[in-house]
């Protein structure tokens, strides 16, 4: 049998995991004990997960001791639709607080996979959310996660998947939360070529993709035109040789001036 048709099998005649999907998983558990800051773990998300567990929003929540409640973070790599990401990562989430119950009674302890129609989660088609609970206190949420996709891509392997991945998901964010970025280095003139190829201005475009941001959302806070940060985002995409916004990200992980935490 060629390496080529190999790689399509299921392995050992699973049906549930080919060896293709073994393999990213693999390199997907090991790129999380990496992990130490919330930008990094963004980089990972746009990695190997996507070939398991695609997605374009990821909502990542983990227990506060201090304010004793879930604190939330929203990544995506697509636009969301104007209002979502207030209603998923506000204080006092209605939605949010709806989709935990959901996961507890419907899930009973793993991963559940929800049609998005009707659940106030306009543009997507599915979601799909996991969580990791105290061993005693099932209704105490540790740690929860919920990835949603504009098209119907998820079914049972993506849920198991999810189960064998949230593990790491849990422990990957909880040591990024617990991370500090270095800090920015001071800001220089916006024309000044750097020696990644790009220039000031375009290194502050790469920060709000990081951030999930739209082309809107980051000009408002560089206060420029949409039209000038799409722009730039495209000559971003060509100097980095990316196909997107999430590739440009992961591809921007790896240069000189990004890796080292600068503009992150």
């Amino acid at each position: 049998m060629s390496a080529a048709h190999s790689d399509h099998e299921d392995l050992y005649g699973s049906t549930l995991l080919s060896l293709q999907q073994v393999r990213a998983l693999v390199r997907t558990v090991e790129g999380a004990l990496a992990l130490r800051h919330s930008a990094q773990f963004f980089v990972w998300t746009q990695g190997s997960l996507q070939q398991l567990l695609p997605h374009q929003l990821l909502l990542c929540g983990a227990y506060q001791r201090s304010s004793r409640e879930l604190r939330f973070e929203l990544f995506n790599n697509a636009p969301l639709p104007p209002g979502l990401a207030e209603a998923l990562c506000g204080p006092g989430s209605a939605l949010l607080r709806r989709l935990q119950s959901d996961w507890l009674a419907l899930g009973q302890g793993r991963p559940l996979l929800l049609p998005a129609e009707g659940l106030g989660l306009p543009g997507f088609a599915q979601l799909l959310m996991h969580g990791v609970s105290r061993p005693q206190r099932p209704s105490e949420i540790e740690s929860f996660f919920l990835l949603a996709h504009a098209e119907p891509v998820y079914g049972p392997r993506q849920g198991v998947l999810l189960e064998l991945l949230t593990p790491h998901l849990h422990s990957g964010w909880l040591r990024a939360q617990g991370g500090v970025a270095p800090a920015r280095a001071p800001e220089r003139h916006a024309s000044s070529a750097l020696p990644t190829g790009l220039t000031e201005r375009e290194h502050q475009v790469l920060h709000g993709l990081r951030e999930g941001l739209s082309n809107q959302q980051i000009a408002a806070d560089l206060a420029i035109s949409a039209l000038t940060v799409k722009n730039h985002v495209q000559r971003i995409l060509r100097k980095l040789g990316a196909s997107n916004r999430a590739h440009a990200v992961a591809r921007a992980q790896g240069l000189p001036r990004l890796s080292s935490g600068e503009g992150f």
